[in-house]
């Protein structure tokens, strides 16, 4: 990312900032978990990405900072109530805010977060952009309950599993490059092609999530390694392997799947069946594709910095290690 943040680095401090002061509030609890979650750190990819996308454009205001901040803003939000949803202890390396706080306080500083947001983008004035952020903040909340209909279900085919990704994930990315482009006054087609990018890169980025929860470790990934699986999420590396594995095998990842605390050993058998069936190996490959083909909505543009870091950010994505 280091292409990115020498475009954007002196703006990305500004979003920080701005962060912070949208986080004033007169009720005490509200300011200290929005700040312990923003302090937790995190790659800043989706601010980043409205950034890249309006300097791209031709952007010369001023109002992609505080865009910028809505994006992290509404991103934080999904956070906060993903962790409760998903019973998460950990988030980035550090305990997570339900783990501090408590379920209540997560969800309903989350809440504030998101009201806090469109609070935000009215004031930007800009309803085109209004549209955008909003229209994906409801995909998100669909992609969320999608998911969960989706738990321990074996039987969850690869384009099913996309749609969540792109509801869930892949949308939000795709807002932050659309409203860049809103706000640089670019062509229809220039702005469906950022659109387009954010989507598919949003879609690689969840689909190498996929593969660190199998293969990184705790203190490289910041999360608990196997918690997908002991919360029922047949993400792809198990759907390739539950389409190749025996019956008996299958067995075998069912009543791990169903439990709702695994045992020692769980893990492991499910572990070596995805690796034994190939499925890190597949879901790296469809990601690499997925990044290929966000490359190519590029083409819609000159030759750029901006483009050139956009290119080099798609390509981290296959790369990083947490």
């Amino acid at each position: 990312m280091q292409a990115a943040l020498a475009l954007v680095g002196d703006d990305l401090k500004n979003v920080e900032a701005q962060f912070k002061k949208d986080l004033e509030s007169d009720v005490y609890l509200i300011k200290k978990v929005g700040e312990y979650v923003l302090a937790s750190g995190g790659k800043r990819i989706r601010p980043t990405l409205l950034l890249l996308s309006a300097k791209l454009c031709g952007y010369q205001g001023e109002r992609h900072v505080p865009l910028a901040s809505v994006i992290e803003f509404i991103h934080t939000a999904t956070l906060l109530h993903d962790d409760v949803v998903d019973s998460a202890t950990l988030r980035r390396g550090n305990a997570s805010a339900n783990e501090v706080w408590g379920n209540e306080a997560s969800v309903l500083v989350g809440d504030f977060l998101f009201s806090k947001s469109f609070s935000l983008m009215v004031q930007a004035g800009d309803l085109r952009v209004l549209q955008v952020l909003s229209d994906a903040t409801t995909i998100i909340a669909e992609g969320e309950v999608l998911q969960l209909l989706c738990t321990s279900d074996l039987e969850m085919t690869e384009e099913r599993y996309i749609e969540v990704v792109k509801s869930k994930t892949a949308v939000l990315l795709s807002a932050a490059c659309e409203a860049g482009a809103i706000l640089g006054t670019v062509s229809a087609d220039q702005q469906q092609a950022l659109s387009d990018y954010g989507m598919d890169l949003g879609i690689a980025f969840q689909l190498m999530d996929d593969t660190l929860d199998y293969i990184a470790s705790e203190e490289q990934f910041g999360k608990e390694i196997g918690h997908d699986l002991e919360e029922g999420k047949i993400t792809l590396p198990l759907i390739h392997t539950l389409q190749r594995c025996t019956d008996e095998e299958q067995e075998v990842i069912a009543e791990v799947v169903e439990k709702e605390l695994l045992e020692p050993g769980d893990f492991e058998a499910v572990f070596t069946l995805v690796h034994r069936y190939g499925g890190i190996q597949y879901t790296t490959t469809v990601a690499a594709e997925y990044v290929t083909r966000c490359k190519s909505h590029l083409d819609a543009f000159a030759d750029s910095p901006a483009r050139r870091a956009l290119i080099e950010l798609a390509d981290y994505v296959v790369s990083r290690k947490r």
